[in-house]
């Protein structure tokens, strides 16, 4: 998978998953773009699934399509399996299986996640999803290490250079790790940092987000009154070209075999930020 996805991908949370049927050309003519762009995979946020992804594979012909995540809680294993089974014989295996326990506060089932993991994905591999197919939201040691062991590897979500390192550390060298980080294409520090708090409001009314936080070094007053600069600073990259560029090689340097790039803008969730996307392609080289 490493080889198939490349170092960079985009994650979108919005447009590209939409099910809007009178959005569906811009849909496919944004994923087409982005694969014409070089971005090796397209990975869409929320409690995604195989059938948000289908119509941006069948719009393209190389770039795989992840979900980051699939709810665990939202999307029954036996259905997650036959659809997994269905979408990749029709597109050569660039379909990947991304899936996550969510969070207590959007899922009322939410008891004992990890042991719920645990159990979805030994209905996967009954139903014959490889472990090579699918890989796992990690935040927590546990998990990292359950997706070293059940999976291809982790796509963790929020987090930091730091944490990349300490990740790989427990992956080890073969499980694939591709982190998201959101770029804001703005180089005042404080606009810059108005849009990253604006976006990240919602995750720090999240414990699994903050937890994590906490848990790698940043502390209570890191989490007050929309962030501090620290943590923005840590889990966005913003600045000019060249500033965003070393950010995002910074998650490289750390670890990371793949970096998942979301665009934070200010715009409205399912509007398609394909500008950034272009000129993310381009300081990217």
């Amino acid at each position: 998978m490493k080889e198939t996805i490349g170092k960079y991908g985009i994650w979108n949370g919005g447009g590209l998953r939409g099910e809007d049927p009178s959005l569906r050309g811009e849909r496919a003519e944004a994923a087409a773009e982005l694969e014409d762009l070089g971005f090796g995979a397209i990975w869409l946020g929320g409690s995604s699934s195989a059938a948000n992804a289908a119509p941006l594979l069948d719009a393209t012909s190389r770039i795989v399509v992840g979900t980051s995540i699939q709810s665990i809680w939202d999307h029954e294993a036996e259905a997650a399996s036959a659809s997994f089974t269905d979408l990749n014989a029709a597109h050569s295996g660039r379909f990947v299986l991304g899936l996550g326990v969510s969070h207590a506060k959007l899922a009322e089932q939410y008891r004992r996640p990890y042991s719920a993991l645990v159990a979805y994905l030994d209905v996967l591999d009954k139903a014959g999803v490889p472990a090579d197919g699918r890989v796992l939201a990690a935040l927590g040691p546990r998990t990292i290490e359950l997706a070293r062991d059940r999976a291809a590897g982790s796509i963790p979500y929020l987090i930091t250079a730091d944490q990349t390192a300490r990740s790989r550390e427990l992956l080890g060298e073969g499980p694939l790790l591709a982190p998201e980080l959101k770029v804001v294409l703005e180089s005042d520090p404080a606009r810059a940092r108005a849009l990253a708090r604006d976006c990240l409001a919602v995750y720090l009314g999240l414990p699994n987000y903050t937890n994590n936080f906490l848990r790698n070094g940043f502390t209570e007053d890191d989490l007050k009154d929309g962030g501090s600069d620290r943590l923005v600073d840590a889990v966005f990259a913003w600045g000019t070209d060249d500033r965003i560029r070393t950010r995002i090689d910074e998650f490289i340097e750390a670890g990371a075999d793949h970096v998942a790039l979301q665009i934070v803008d200010g715009g409205p969730r399912y509007e398609l930020p394909r500008e950034g996307w272009r000129r993310l392609a381009s300081l990217l080289g």
